[in-house]
């Protein structure tokens, strides 16, 4: 573990003191000429400004977006995307997460677009988290907001429902908040937010009840992204980044 310092990212960024300097750091580990996924939501929102400051000043990069929304912020500032073809291999994809572990387990998905980013993770060498401390746990799902996210495909909502209160879950449709009709991915699938009973005790723990869920017909993917992050930025209020990196 170590410590350095950052700069904000642009003033515009739509999130805190802490994450644009995380973000800002990690949008410096871009190579010119390279290829990168961008992730959804707040501290992804942040990368992509600072990578969008990077191309305004002359940085060459094509990036592969996880939801509509990162790929609109992304063309409105200038950075070319792709699509994720047989020969594209990304440098990196930089995103946020809900919950870390000492480990770097993490809990995603609490937008809507865990799917896509686990498809983009695993097209990329590495995956860069960027958070502020509060995202940091002892272990996965024991805050009172806990639990993680699934996507369902229609067709399954029932037998999913059946089988996830069968493993011991309280699973619940995610609805919109505006409309209260049940939230669409963007692949046009369901939302269950899974509640657990208690805190996954540990990573085998964490391991299981993720194997378990994902056989399931009709499940497509979890937000238990085990294993998957080289690299976690925590941002703090006064600038400083410290980086977690995976031992083993």
């Amino acid at each position: 573990m170590t410590q350095s310092s950052g700069s904000t990212a642009s003033p515009g960024s739509p999130t805190n003191p802490g994450i644009q300097a995380a973000a800002q750091q990690a949008a410096e580990q871009v190579r010119d000429g390279a290829s990168v996924g961008l992730g959804s939501g707040r501290a992804a929102s942040a990368f992509i400004a600072a990578l969008g400051a990077r191309v305004r000043g002359g940085l060459r990069v094509t990036a592969v977006p996880t939801s509509r929304a990162s790929a609109e912020l992304a063309r409105s500032l200038g950075i070319e995307l792709v699509d994720i073809e047989e020969d594209v291999l990304l440098e990196l994809i930089v995103d946020g997460a809900d919950e870390v572990t000492p480990n770097l387990d993490l809990v995603k998905g609490r937008g809507n677009a865990f799917v896509r980013e686990r498809i983009v993770t695993a097209a990329s060498r590495r995956q860069v988290i960027v958070v502020d401390p509060s995202k940091l746990v002892p272990v996965l799902c024991g805050r009172n907001d806990g639990g993680f996210p699934v996507e369902v495909i229609p067709l399954a909502r029932g037998l999913a429902m059946r089988q996830l209160k069968a493993l011991g879950l309280r699973p619940a449709v995610r609805l919109d908040r505006a409309s209260g009709a049940p939230v669409v991915s963007d692949n046009g699938n369901l939302i269950f937010d899974c509640d657990v009973p208690a805190p996954l005790a540990d990573a085998a723990a964490a391991r299981h009840i993720d194997a378990a869920v994902r056989r399931i017909a009709g499940i497509v993917d979890t937000g238990l992204f085990l294993g998957t992050a080289s690299e976690v930025l925590v941002g703090s209020a006064d600038g400083r980044v410290e980086i977690l990196r995976r031992t083993a």
